[in-house]
């Protein structure tokens, strides 16, 4: 059987594997959380791990649309970019699958003479913690605007009150 044949017949028990990796990134009390809530409204954030990572898979299998591929990573890395990881480990998540594919099919793969063909879907894998990164970047980078909007909106606020500037709609009935 071709391997991205294989890959799809394993798809379920590879996903669940990645996310379970995905969850070992995170403090045990998260951890136990997430792997014990599948409800989406009272795990939001585990819930859309899971399903992020299954819609991942399934692009990556396909590899066919690298901005499909990217929206959907954009899911898992926005997770991880608002929280408070170094970007080595916010994009850890995309070598774990490496981890999971090879703890399935290496050593069957191997004694079958087929390690190659794991490891050239892994230079997919690897492929996409580039768009990972690509994705992580503008995603840090909306974050870091936001906090400089809402620092200036404070201090506008703080400098209005203390009667140092004027409203806006003030100034701007000023210049018209």
């Amino acid at each position: 059987m071709p391997l991205l044949e294989q890959l799809a017949a394993l798809e379920e028990p590879l996903v669940d594997r990645w996310v379970e990796l995905i969850f070992g990134t995170y403090p045990a009390e998260t951890q136990k959380v997430w792997k014990a809530n599948r409800d989406l409204f009272e795990n939001p954030v585990g819930q859309a791990i899971r399903s992020t990572a299954g819609e991942v898979f399934s692009l990556l299998l396909s590899w066919e649309d690298a901005d499909a591929l990217c929206a959907a990573l954009n899911g898992l890395v926005k997770i991880r970019a608002v929280q408070d990881f170094a970007p080595s480990v916010a994009l850890s998540f995309v070598f774990l699958l490496k981890k999971a594919l090879r703890e399935a099919l290496a050593d069957d793969l191997s004694d079958q003479g087929r390690l190659a063909e794991l490891l050239a879907f892994e230079t997919r894998v690897d492929n996409m913690a580039l768009l990972a990164f690509d994705v992580y970047f503008r995603d840090r980078q909306q974050i870091y605007e936001l906090r400089v909007k809402e620092i200036k909106l404070a201090h506008r606020n703080i400098m209005r009150k203390a009667g140092l500037v004027l409203d806006v709609s003030a100034e701007e009935a000023g210049k018209a």
